[in-house]
């Protein structure tokens, strides 16, 4: 239940992310699956540590770890892959 959380939160998180820095936007579908592949790794991730994700549970604060961590995740891996798209394209 937990990787389906993350999974949803990371694809909002990649569009919340293309909404908010329009220069490194993959478009909707772009930011959505950049979003749910970086949820996913995200919440693994971070349970791996011990810090949330995964290993949080179906409990209130579990489900908010993995809302949490997949919303990072798909953000910060959409930031990341419209970065590098970016860059390939001035070349």
């Amino acid at each position: 239940m937990e990787l389906v959380i993350q999974l949803i939160a990371g694809a909002i998180g990649g569009n919340a992310a293309g909404a908010l820095l329009k220069n490194q936007s993959l478009g909707t579908l772009g930011n959505s699956i950049a979003g749910i592949v970086g949820g996913g790794l995200g919440g693994q991730i971070l349970a791996a540590l011990g810090t949330g994700g995964a290993a949080g549970g179906t409990d209130l604060a579990g489900i908010v770890q993995s809302v949490l961590s997949g919303g990072a995740g798909g953000g910060v891996l959409m930031v990341v892959v419209g970065i590098l798209k970016n860059l390939m394209a001035k070349r």
